[in-house]
């Protein structure tokens, strides 16, 4: 059976796509500093962020909160 994900605001988004916009919003050091975990403050890439998103649940969530606060803040700015 086939869930649906209307009421899912991350439907469709990858998680790459989080982690690049996140990235280009706040930059490497910014970022760091509002998730503190190594892959965004020692030698962070995109690559080697989303091989440690993918295996911590509790770092993805905090990725996927701070994307949803940051996209409704930038929403109110346009």
């Amino acid at each position: 059976m086939v869930e649906k994900q209307a009421n899912n605001p991350l439907h469709g988004i990858t998680l790459e796509v989080m982690v690049r916009q996140l990235v280009q919003w706040y930059g490497w050091e910014r970022l760091g500093q509002r998730i503190t975990v190594k892959c965004f403050t020692t030698n962070p890439s995109v690559k080697s962020s989303l091989k440690f998103l993918r295996r911590t649940p509790w770092a993805r969530s905090k990725v996927e909160r701070l994307y949803l606060a940051t996209g409704k803040k930038r929403q109110y700015r346009k």
